[in-house]
């Protein structure tokens, strides 16, 4: 566990809580919950998924005014108003809290995989770190530097998703960075938090922009919530992305 860090907004991350590997050190991967939730709750999850090899680690968001809730503070990525068509996207907050998940990332091994994954809010957060990996930089301009190997997206949205495409296009190695990591999506088609169809157009979004590795799983009836299916299909994907010796 760790103590909390300042961000860009002066909102203070919470803690962060660490599951360590139980075998042979492979790869680690940042997951992030989903609003109003806590680190706390990801580890319990993890650590009771049959990857050995993959140290998890956990942070919690910092508890902010979320418009989404009328302002009432709660533990957030990023800001977030009405899910629609028209969602204004927060890049300060999306910038503040990637920036944040790199920088536990930048630590770790240079031997290690790193990758990124999150539930709902959680899963937008990872999916923009993903598109800013592809950039090689912040939506404000600065590089993002952490190479990341493979992104789990579970009940997400892709943030800006409109303008993704024609920023990879202008630039060989954004389209090459894009092209080398593998992403997964998954989305309950009872979705009644994040409609079904906000999973399944940040798939087209992200096939249609260049990263030619997503696979997308809808799941019949589900809602806003995962289930034991869900979470063993991500372990079978991360086991054979990441290469991991003894996942079974």
């Amino acid at each position: 566990m760790g103590s909390g860090s300042r961000s860009a907004r002066g909102y203070e991350f919470g803690r962060t809580y660490v599951v360590r590997p139980k075998g042979k050190h492979q790869a680690t991967i940042v997951w992030l919950h989903g609003l109003g939730d806590n680190g706390s709750s990801s580890s319990q999850l993890l650590e009771s998924l049959p990857l050995p090899n993959i140290k998890w680690i956990c942070p919690t968001a910092p508890s902010r005014p979320v418009s989404l809730l009328g302002g009432f503070p709660c533990t957030a990525w990023f800001d977030v108003g009405e899910i629609s068509e028209d969602l204004q996207d927060d890049i300060e907050g999306l910038d503040a809290s990637a920036a944040h998940i790199a920088n536990l990332l930048s630590t770790e091994p240079t031997d290690v995989k790193v990758g990124i994954g999150g539930f709902s809010m959680g899963a937008a957060i990872a999916l923009y770190s993903t598109t800013c990996y592809a950039l090689g930089r912040y939506g404000t301009g600065h590089p993002y530097t952490i190479n990341l190997r493979a992104t789990v997206g579970l009940s997400g949205w892709l943030p800006g998703w409109r303008s993704l495409r024609s920023k990879i296009e202008s630039s060989n190695e954004a389209a090459r960075r894009a092209a080398s990591v593998p992403v997964i999506l998954a989305h309950g088609t009872s979705d009644d938090v994040v409609p079904y169809r906000f999973g399944e157009k940040s798939a087209h979004s992200l096939a249609m922009s260049g990263f030619r590795q997503v696979v997308f799983k809808p799941y019949e009836g589900l809602g806003h919530y995962t289930v034991p299916k869900e979470m063993d299909e991500v372990v079978q994907w991360l086991a054979s992305r990441l290469g991991l010796e003894g996942w079974r």
